[in-house]
């Protein structure tokens, strides 16, 4: 068996760390060419040390330095910067690049796989939310193949017709429901929400991710940016997108066709099993995970999700419905309002109303090629950090 070889781009985040474990429990079938990080370069040194990729790469030099010293005497290339991202995401001798940075910062690599004509394993939505038309056009362009990695996105894909070519009635195919666990403030009073800390805000009742992503899920931001790009990768109108609530995270989403049926895809929540799925595809590989037991769950519940306690996911239908670039001023205002929260430097609640007043100022903001709308980001960002040192 002759191994695919791998790039991991965010390597020591919760999504590449889940990759490597699945890939370690299969040496014959994967090899890693290269490994990302960004800021826990101890982790990233454990990991070069565990793969032996041929290249490590980290944002800038200081770091480079650092990585390797950490290195010393491994037969390790260690480069940094967004172009040697982009050329580890491009190299001939890889076959699939796992996309998991996370934010704005995983849109060139990304897009430098798909040029490139990779299997792209696509953690990063915020690619698709900023640039859906310019990344699928790249895939398309370049040759390139496209597996969705976020668990929602993931199960939709698994649950679509066999031949999906973009056309949703021409597979019988009425809408897509994406499930949201409703985050740890699913039940809490609305009136409370202002008094929620960060500490409250990342501690997800059924998964284990990163912080910004935690809060993301409190919010439904995160389900909001899967609506927008569940739109670029199934060719979906935004209201054949639905999302309901499903707070035991054990259905990850259904398809639903126009003759009634509605189909599933199951099981323990746990990233690993998404990931070996898109990892092996077509075939089939162990995750690790915990067999799903239903008897022992017993109860699966569903509900509609209240824009009263969740204006994010309100926000984001309407910048999906707006086009052009709202996606992606959304999502630049949502990563500084965020991590302003994260560091206690404005409430729960002024993470949605720093995302409206952005929107509201940049609604008409063109948006023709990706250097516009890297312009338009910028210009969001700034706004947002504005508002938020005036809070």
């Amino acid at each position: 068996m002759t191994p695919i070889n791998l790039t991991i781009l965010g390597a020591t985040g919760t999504i590449g760390v889940n990759t490597l474990d699945v890939v370690a429990r299969h040496p014959e079938r994967f090899s890693i060419v290269a490994l990302t990080g960004a800021t826990q370069l101890d982790k990233l040194a454990e990991q070069c040390r565990q793969f032996r990729p041929r290249y490590a790469v980290v944002m800038d030099a200081e770091r480079a330095a650092t990585l390797k010293t950490l290195l010393a005497g491994l037969d390790i290339e260690v480069r940094w910067g967004v172009e040697a991202l982009e050329e580890v995401s491009a190299l001939p001798e890889v076959d699939s690049v796992m996309a998991a940075i996370v934010g704005a910062a995983g849109l060139r690599p990304a897009m430098a796989a798909a040029r490139a004509g990779k299997r792209i394993l696509l953690a990063n939505k915020e690619t698709l939310v900023m640039a859906g038309h310019f990344f699928m056009e790249a895939v398309k362009a370049g040759g390139a193949s496209l597996l969705p990695i976020d668990s929602e996105h993931n199960a939709v894909f698994q649950s679509m017709p066999a031949g999906y070519d973009g056309n949703l009635a021409g597979h019988g195919v009425r809408r897509i429901l994406l499930t949201a666990s409703g985050g740890p403030f699913r039940s809490r009073a609305v009136e409370t929400l202002a008094a929620v800390t960060p500490e409250e805000a990342v501690a997800h009742p059924t998964w284990v991710m990163g912080k910004k992503i935690s809060v993301d899920s409190a919010t439904m931001m995160n389900k909001g940016l899967e609506v927008i790009e569940a739109r670029w990768l199934f060719n979906a109108r935004p209201e054949q997108i639905e999302v309901v609530i499903h707070p035991q995270s054990i259905i990850h989403s259904m398809v639903e066709y126009l003759d009634g049926s509605v189909l599933a895809q199951l099981y323990t929540p746990d990233m690993r099993t998404p990931i070996a799925h898109s990892l092996a595809y077509p075939e089939r590989v162990a995750a690790g995970v915990p067999w799903l037991d239903l008897a022992k769950i017993g109860t699966l519940t569903f509900e509609a999700p209240d824009f009263q306690r969740f204006p994010c996911l309100k926000l984001a239908y309407q910048a999906l419905a707006t086009g052009g670039a709202a996606p992606a001023i959304l999502n630049a205002a949502n990563e500084e309002a965020v991590a302003a929260f994260l560091d206690h430097r404005i409430p729960y609640l002024a993470i949605s109303e720093t995302l409206s007043t952005v929107l509201a100022r940049l609604h008409d903001r063109p948006a023709g090629n990706l250097e516009e709308l890297e312009a338009v980001d910028a210009e969001a960002r700034n706004i947002a950090q504005a508002l938020i040192a005036a809070l």
